[in-house]
């Protein structure tokens, strides 16, 4: 009965079927639509990397490319700074008075509407005379991406058994040697993911972006924005294929990372 019972039916397999073509199918036109040799992109001329050349020769689009990963890099790496050490505290310090309150304060750019975050952060640049360009976008992101962060370290923290950490303690480990020695090698694949995930939504980000950026710090998504209003230019299909091809590049290694620290997670347990 319950072979029976885990086995696909004909309408699950459907349903799943037509869910993944919902999700995939526009990406699966968009890639097939980069290789078209046709200038009109409803229009099909044959396979071609005409429109891939044509990016690598446009200097603005790449300006702005250069801009994407390195406001990326960056607050992903303040992110995930801060992100971990928010986690470790929600974690590891449940006693602590306020934490309901920093917790909800942490968690409240997953629900907040990224308008509302954006322009609440110009008016701080605009009230403290900040220019705004590279670093303002890199703490605007910052912001948003350090409560991602946050929910996954704290939740692979909350898997973790304590008495590893305890042990190591009884054994003459301080707190803090024993966190450095124990729990950080065991949450490192999580930061890891961490920082990937905030990563690639700094990379995604136009709305944040848009009210914090300043003159010749256009990012990417902004770039594209700009182009798509005059109308869709074939080069923006072969833009977008990269842009996917290195988001499935960053979930691949963050499910390696995932399945890592779950085996050492798993190793480590019976000690």
């Amino acid at each position: 009965m319950a072979a029976a019972a885990n086995k696909l039916s004909r309408f699950n397999v459907t349903a799943l079927a037509l869910g993944l073509a919902f999700l995939y199918l526009p990406i699966v036109i968009l890639i097939i639509y980069s290789f078209n040799a046709s200038r009109l992109v409803t229009v099909w001329g044959g396979w071609s990397l005409r429109w891939y050349t044509e990016f690598f020769n446009d200097s603005a689009m790449i300006d702005a490319a250069w801009m994407s990963l390195r406001v990326g890099a960056t607050s992903a790496t303040f992110a995930t700074l801060l992100g971990t050490l928010a986690a470790i505290a929600l974690s590891r310090g449940a006693g602590f008075r306020g934490r309901t309150l920093f917790s909800g304060m942490l968690y409240a750019p997953l629900v907040m509407p990224e308008v509302i975050t954006g322009l609440s952060l110009l008016l701080l640049f605009v009230a403290i005379n900040a220019e705004r360009g590279f670093w303002t976008v890199v703490i605007a992101h910052t912001t948003l991406t350090m409560c991602f962060v946050a929910v996954v370290v704290q939740a692979r923290l909350g898997a973790l058994d304590k008495s590893l950490e305890e042990a190591a303690m009884d054994l003459g480990c301080d707190p803090a040697r024993a966190f450095l020695a124990v729990t950080l090698p065991l949450i490192v694949p999580s930061v890891a993911a961490g920082w990937m995930l905030a990563f690639t939504l700094s990379l995604d980000d136009l709305v944040i972006a848009s009210f914090t950026t300043g003159p010749g710090s256009a990012t990417l998504p902004i770039r594209i924005y700009s182009e798509v209003r005059l109308g869709i230019k074939p080069e923006i299909n072969a833009i977008c294929t990269l842009v996917v091809a290195l988001i499935a590049v960053v979930i691949v290694v963050a499910s390696l990372a995932s399945k890592i620290s779950d085996a050492r997670g798993k190793s480590a347990a019976p000690l």
